[in-house]
């Protein structure tokens, strides 16, 4: 999708302007949107202004004169408690349509969802995919559950944040969206990781392996782009000594709200249970502040390390 300037949306409430939301809110006044926004942190504040966003002196403030409001919060328990307990849907005048961005649960999606059409407002959970990368350079996928009304609504503001959006389905189904798509994504990046390591085990050169299974049947997002070894990808973190990209912590946030599910719903899912453990471990320890590709140095040192014969991180070459 294209940015673009149709106010047809009116004013844009903002309600958490860290990493991921100060830079949306950035591209929304940049593509012409009146934007209000707050930000617990002064500092996030302050640099948002600087882009063009209105301060506000408190959420509630910030909503009051909205005809949208956008939220990007840490857990669902913020939005629950924000949107009600904080009174921000009291705040907003009638009909105003509230969008969370957060990855929260679909429990909590829902919830939420219901909070707002008994405050009298519209609600679509938009969860969006891309990063910061993406939330900067305003090329995010987002993934909207609710009414399609509701989604035709917000969709000038989705193309001024993003190059993507895909109405999932009803309340809820966009966050079911990002939690199995983060699933799919933490399971391909252990298994990635651990041929690589295997690969240097039997002697194999990250550049061969990398040289076969990208343009064979073992091709995939993890490998082509996010390879976590240096070299065959220059781009990937791992050239960066695992500096996020797409942290550690929220990966295991992402496959712990797909646990909860999976554990809800009575799916069969090992890998996906397996993923959410290992990647739990991972953050809370060595991982806290790496990318979620830096798990393969988990695997390698639970491995025994890299063998004698095959150079590390380096350059991924034999010796």
């Amino acid at each position: 999708m294209s940015a673009s300037a149709d106010n047809g949306t009116g004013t844009v409430g903002f309600i958490g302007l860290g990493n991921m939301g100060g830079p949306m809110a950035a591209n929304l006044v940049k593509a012409g949107h009146r934007v209000t926004g707050f930000d617990l942190v002064p500092e996030a504040l302050a640099a948002a202004a600087e882009a063009g966003v209105e301060p506000a002196a408190s959420a509630t403030a910030a909503a009051a004169d909205a005809d949208v409001v956008i939220t990007m919060l840490p857990a669902g328990r913020h939005v629950l408690a924000l949107y009600e307990d904080g009174g921000l849907l009291a705040a907003a005048r009638p009909g105003t349509l509230f969008m969370d961005c957060s990855t929260i649960d679909v429990a909590d999606a829902r919830a939420a969802h219901e909070a707002a059409v008994r405050a009298g407002h519209q609600a679509l959970d938009a969860p969006v995919s891309g990063g910061v990368v993406g939330a900067g350079a305003g090329t995010l996928t987002f993934m909207a559950g609710g009414g399609a009304a509701e989604f035709a609504r917000a969709e000038p503001l989705l193309a001024a944040m993003g190059r993507k959006a895909v109405h999932c389905g009803a309340a809820g189904a966009g966050q079911a969206a990002k939690i199995c798509n983060n699933m799919i994504l933490g399971i391909s990046m252990i298994g990635v990781s651990e041929a690589f390591v295997l690969g240097e085990s039997l002697g194999l050169s990250h550049q061969a392996l990398y040289d076969v299974a990208s343009t064979a049947s073992g091709q995939c997002w993890a490998l082509s782009v996010n390879c976590p070894v240096p070299g065959p990808v220059p781009a990937s973190p791992a050239n960066r000594d695992y500096r996020p990209g797409f942290a550690a912590p929220l990966m295991a946030k992402d496959l712990g709200l797909a646990a909860n599910a999976v554990r809800a719903s009575g799916v069969q899912a090992e890998l996906g249970l397996r993923a959410a453990e290992l990647y739990a471990a991972f953050a809370e320890n060595e991982g806290a502040a790496q990318d979620f590709s830096g798990i393969i140095r988990t695997i390698r040192q639970q491995s025994g390390g890299a063998p004698k014969t095959q150079q590390t991180e380096q350059n991924g070459t034999p010796a």
